[in-house]
């Protein structure tokens, strides 16, 4: 296992479990036999859905489960009562709150046959397995763009060996920061490979030294920044989680706005999300103006195109600042923007990548203190991953909607989760239920959030970002 796998598993603890957990929602009732049948052929293609995780004291291994039983991760469920979405979001939130057993590979499927919207599958899996980059693409292979499926389905090989710039949806999923990886997982190579070189040419080690520097500043800045501030969303957790998604938004809304404000897609709806938090909290109690901004970690994707088939993670973490502080939507916006607009320009993920690698070469004990730390420096763990636009089917049923939950490390009780998928965006969140025990309320802030943006760019007259204070004066009249 990779160290920094080792580090993602060794993460597990009760009050924070690491998986990364979903929801599909599909249109008709699903051929059992034939699910079964597409995951043995595609998703078991991949050897590391067979291993179980064994972790000892030389280091966490992959190892090949001799009793492996398809049926026994690919279970059929029926849901109590009326049957509808708050039983279905009682049992994801049992599911989440219910450790993986690690004496088998570390993933399960649950098919839901009588939800009164249609079938449902609920899919764990580890995220010492894969990130959400990978498992998307992992998830993708298991689909087909026609109910009658594909000429390789039988053939899973052909789709792994297949070059990932093919596939628009893969060109996106999988754009690279390839200076960030080569820098955070080769550094060591790269010296001995050019330490010949730096004896011959001074210019050529004070080049090594100038980027040492860099990243020695931005681990001191992640390890030095000050602890969040106490809010309702911190404090002590319990082993119970739960969980809460949206109604979709339209992403040709979204791009408008976004186009509108000349922002990125990403930064709206983080100022969306910034405002459904900021709102929650007021109507709890809680004072507008002593609201302090928080922080929230954020993956950002560090895989090469040409690592498009493998799993594991390859992910950097940012450390970025919501700003609940601001009154209106549009300094959100641009506040939001600036400061990704930062980290962008920043090492900071290629650097936290090369730090969980390094943990994960040491014991346990060392890393928990640590992650602990980290996990002090934000409230909630942010993430974004973009989904097909396109219609697609599994074993023949079409999927209407999807949805998924980041896990969360340390002491930070709050994931949220945005997916895009066949022209519609989807806001889910998980909390622990000690800390927010109805994270459905904060779910329901989310689009009123994004309208105000909306009704903003349909009001201005736009070129460029528009007056801080005229949008003010109109969100009031509003």
């Amino acid at each position: 296992m990779s160290k920094v796998d080792t580090a993602w598993l060794r993460m597990e603890h009760s009050t924070n479990l690491m998986m990364i957990n979903g929801v599909i929602f599909l249109d008709k009732a699903l051929d059992y036999p034939r699910l079964l049948e597409t995951i043995e052929q595609r998703f078991l293609a991949f050897r590391r859905f067979r291993q179980k995780a064994e972790d000892r004291a030389a280091g966490a291994q992959w190892v090949i489960d001799d009793d492996f039983d398809l049926q026994w991760h690919v279970r059929r469920t029926a849901l109590p009562g009326k049957a509808d979405q708050a039983e279905l979001e009682l049992l994801v939130s049992d599911l989440a709150s219910t450790p993986l057993d690690p004496s088998r590979p570390l993933w399960r499927f649950h098919v839901v046959e009588n939800y009164v919207g249609g079938p449902v599958v609920i899919v764990r899996i580890h995220h010492c397995i894969a990130d959400g980059i990978a498992l998307v693409q992992v998830f993708l292979s298991l689909t087909d763009p026609k109910p009658e499926g594909r000429d390789s389905a039988r053939r899973p090989e052909m789709w792994k060996e297949r070059r990932a710039n093919e596939s628009p949806v893969f060109q996106r999923l999988l754009e690279p920061a390839r200076g960030g990886l080569d820098f955070a997982t080769a550094w060591s190579q790269r010296l001995l490979e050019e330490g010949q070189k730096m004896l011959r040419d001074p210019s050529v080690a004070a080049d090594y030294l100038a980027e040492a520097g860099e990243v020695v500043k931005e681990l001191t800045h992640s390890l030095t920044l000050p602890d969040d501030p106490q809010t309702r969303f911190r404090g002590r957790l319990g082993v119970r989680k739960q969980v809460a998604w949206a109604e979709p938004l339209p992403l040709d809304e979204v791009k408008a706005v976004s186009k509108a404000f000349n922002c990125t897609v990403n930064d709206v709806l983080i100022a969306a999300v910034t405002g459904a938090l900021r709102n929650y909290m007021i109507a709890r109690g809680d004072e507008p103006d002593s609201l302090e901004d928080i922080r929230a970690t954020v993956p950002v994707n560090l895989r090469p195109l040409e690592h498009a088939k493998e799993l594991g993670n390859h992910f950097g973490l940012v450390f970025l600042s919501l700003p609940l502080g601001s009154e209106s939507p549009l300094e959100r916006l641009y506040a939001v923007n600036d400061r990704m607009t930062e980290l962008k320009s920043s090492k900071q993920a290629a650097v936290t990548f090369g730090f969980l690698a390094a943990l994960g070469m040491g014991p346990s004990a060392i890393q928990k203190p640590v992650l602990d730390l980290l996990s002090q420096k934000a409230t909630t763990v942010l993430t974004n991953v973009p989904g097909p636009q396109q219609p697609i089917y599994l074993a023949g049923s079409r999927i209407n909607e999807m949805m998924f939950w980041v896990p969360q490390n340390g002491g930070i009780g709050l994931g949220i989760s945005i997916l895009s998928y066949n022209g519609k965006v989807f806001f889910g969140l998980i909390s622990d239920r000690r800390l927010v025990s109805d994270p459905a309320d904060i779910i329901a802030r989310f689009k009123p959030e994004f309208e105000k943006l909306l009704y903003l760019g349909m009001m201005l007259p736009l070129d460029g970002r528009p007056h801080e204070g005229s949008a003010r004066l109109l969100l009031d009249k509003n």
